[in-house]
């Protein structure tokens, strides 16, 4: 499986405007199966629950506060390449790509 880091390096989608890009993105997010959606919410719950984790912990000791906004960036460096990559392969494109309208 190939990781997509930003929604135009999927194929297919790189001449779209971004909300073509996104409303794709989002219809297949709707497409996929089960299994990967499990993988993916669980995925999400791994890096969103140690955030929270942390700033409960600001209490005791002030630092956690950064590292918690450091776990929370793991949030787009992790999660949105798994979730473009598992997505692209349910990408329905529409019969006029050569001439995208924005």
């Amino acid at each position: 499986m190939k990781l997509y880091f930003f929604t135009k390096n999927i194929p297919g989608l790189g001449a779209l405007s971004l909300k073509q890009r996104m409303t794709l993105l989002e219809d297949a997010g709707r497409r996929m199966s089960v299994p990967e959606k499990t993988l993916l919410n669980v995925l999400k719950l791994l890096v969103i629950v140690p955030v929270f984790v942390l700033i409960l912990r600001t209490a005791t000791d002030w630092t956690s506060l950064v590292w918690a906004f450091l776990v929370f960036l793991l949030y787009p460096i992790v999660v949105k390449p798994l979730q473009y990559s598992l997505s692209a392969k349910y990408i329905k494109l529409p019969d006029n790509t050569s001439s995208p309208k924005e």
